[in-house]
């Protein structure tokens, strides 16, 4: 009924969305299993950001996996993985099990975006891939749609220990529509050992241009998607004033504006190049923008909250481009592991910004399970002044970015 590229397109795209979903579940949850288990602020961002330790913590076996094992059986067996995870979440009645819980699915869901753009790359022609892995960027992000007003709507008839069941079974049908129709890999890799990828691990965060190129992305990418996933509705709750429904639904813009923004910024970034615009300097450009955006919002600016978390989420997503830069600097063997490192970067800041935040918040008092402005103002203060620095870091002059790091890494043995 499909081609074959269709078909792994709708495939692992359903994939990634079950990933996203995941990622921001616990913005719904979040006021229900506060007042249910009692939690403070610095256990609800302890509980959500195990999910991107387990994420974080994967990648480097998945990506081996992958390599051994071909996307399709990988991305399949570990979404079982993910399953297991919210079922043990749905049914924990203490944070300990709720924390495996959410352990799991982070690890079960590791391989979800990685497995995609595999799978896309021996299907599609190589110079459909940017925009391809822009769509499926934007079909993943869908997810940070659901899990605005669509949740917060399902909540007030179900309660949160049913979604869970649901999304164990919406997690089991996609794992099984992988297995039973993706098509198998037809190249199997088995040249990259896990020694391999932490010696080649090791080589990228020794390198200046790595660091150069990632100073400002990593910590604007762990801000946004820190926040998008859990502490962007209790903002909009205690600071903005907004109802449940009305901060669900601002969270749903923010999702459909990221969407836009992968798939526009990466459309956008090639016009620039031709009109000489570097792909660095367009990404710095397009961070920057998402600071501006959140001192905005900070200082309340007398501006449609609509367009200026749209705005949040259209430039927040735009250090994703740094991957592509990084594709520019480094030889061909490397680049998979510069992309690995990248991303277990940005997961490792996620997992530290949300534990962070809560600890912020948790040293005020709550009052009717809302924090005061000045906490939140605290924590975004502290978010901004990090990526302000990371900002001087990226736009200081620098020779790096001229040298060919293929050179002084020429003792990296091609895996």
């Amino acid at each position: 009924m499909f081609s074959t590229p269709l078909r792994v397109f709708l495939l692992f795209s359903a994939g990634y969305f079950v990933s996203y979903v995941f990622r921001g579940v616990n913005l719904g949850f979040a006021p229900l299993i506060t007042h249910e288990l009692g939690l403070t602020a610095a256990d609800l961002g302890l509980l959500t950001s195990l999910y991107f330790l387990g994420f974080a913590g994967a990648q480097l076996p998945a990506g081996v996996l992958l390599d051994h094992f071909g996307a399709r059986r990988v991305t399949a067996g570990m979404l079982i993985f993910a399953a297991i995870g919210i079922g043990v979440f749905g049914t924990a009645h203490g944070v300990g099990t709720m924390m495996v819980g959410r352990l799991l699915i982070g690890v079960g869901v590791s391989v979800c975006l990685g497995g995609a753009f595999k799978a896309l790359a021996q299907h599609f022609p190589a110079a459909r891939l940017p925009l391809i892995n822009g769509l499926v960027m934007a079909v993943g992000g869908l997810g940070g749609v659901v899990v605005g007003s669509p949740l917060t709507w399902l909540l007030t008839f179900a309660s949160w220990r049913a979604v869970c069941f649901g999304l164990v079974v919406l997690t089991l049908v996609v794992s099984a529509m992988l297995w039973a129709f993706a098509p198998e890999q037809t190249e199997t890799r088995h040249q990259a050992s896990l020694v391999s990828q932490f010696k080649g691990t090791w080589h990228i965060l020794r390198s200046a241009a790595f660091w150069k190129i990632a100073s400002f992305s990593v910590v604007t990418q762990g801000v946004f998607y820190a926040m998008q996933s859990l502490w962007v509705g209790a903002w909009l709750r205690d600071v903005s004033g907004f109802q449940s429904h009305e901060a669900a639904a601002l969270v749903s813009v923010l999702g459909f504006a990221m969407m836009a923004g992968c798939v526009g910024f990466g459309a956008a970034a090639r016009s620039m190049e031709r009109r000489g615009v570097s792909l660095y300097a367009f990404c710095g450009v397009g961070m920057a923008l998402f600071v501006v955006t959140q001192l905005l919002i900070m200082l309340r600016a007398p501006l449609p909250a609509g367009l200026l978390w749209a705005a949040y989420g259209i430039f927040g997503g735009v250090g994703i481009l740094s991957y592509a830069v990084l594709a520019r600097h480094f030889p061909p063997h490397l680049i998979g592991r510069a992309n690995t490192t990248l991303t277990l970067i940005i997961f490792l800041l996620i997992f530290g910004f949300q534990i962070g935040v809560g600890a912020v918040l948790s040293r005020w008092t709550p009052t009717d399970g809302h924090y005061p402005p000045a906490a939140h103002l605290t924590a975004w203060g502290i978010l901004v002044a990090l990526q302000l620095a990371s900002a001087v870091w990226y736009a200081l002059p620098s020779r790096v970015l001229a040298k060919s790091p293929s050179s002084s890494m020429h003792a990296e043995h091609q895996p």
